[in-house]
């Protein structure tokens, strides 16, 4: 079977973010932690007492899915859910420090791995990367989860 050829400009692109996410992937996988456990627990650590309905939504799967994530992580003490006050039916989610500690550094370290891609430019074909990215993506919608 022959490698896949990279040739054109998107494919290139598509090149370094699969090295993006396998350096992610890597990151979360030390801590024993998968893809969406992580995601989970940023979501979380920015939105504290989030209910699971909208983190179903912000992950586009299932209550089930997101009951059974919740489920492995409140087992590692990386979660906790409490009831509303004004609702006892509504159960609100929040990472604990414990999970907030074993996601600390994704965003530093992610910052590191941009350098190292981007290691054989120099600061100006940086900035010209940089604008001519720009200028493509001032044309395309914003992304969404």
């Amino acid at each position: 079977m022959q490698a896949p050829q990279f040739d054109t400009p998107l494919q290139l692109m598509r090149w370094i973010g699969w090295a993006q996410r396998k350096a992610a992937d890597e990151w979360v996988r030390e801590r024993e932690l998968t893809h969406e456990q992580s995601f989970v627990l940023g979501y979380l650590q920015q939105n504290p007492g989030a209910i699971q309905r909208d983190i179903a939504a912000m992950t586009r799967t299932s209550a089930a899915s997101v009951s059974s994530l919740l489920q492995g992580l409140e087992k590692r003490g990386l979660v906790e859910r409490r009831s509303d006050a004004d609702n006892a039916r509504t159960k609100l989610v929040f990472a604990t420090p414990t999970g907030i500690d074993l996601i600390a550094g994704f965003e530093d370290a992610m910052t590191a791995l941009d350098d190292t891609l981007l290691a054989p430019l120099s600061p100006d074909e940086r900035t010209m990367l940089r604008d001519l990215l720009r200028k493509v993506t001032a044309e395309l919608p914003e992304p969404t989860r």
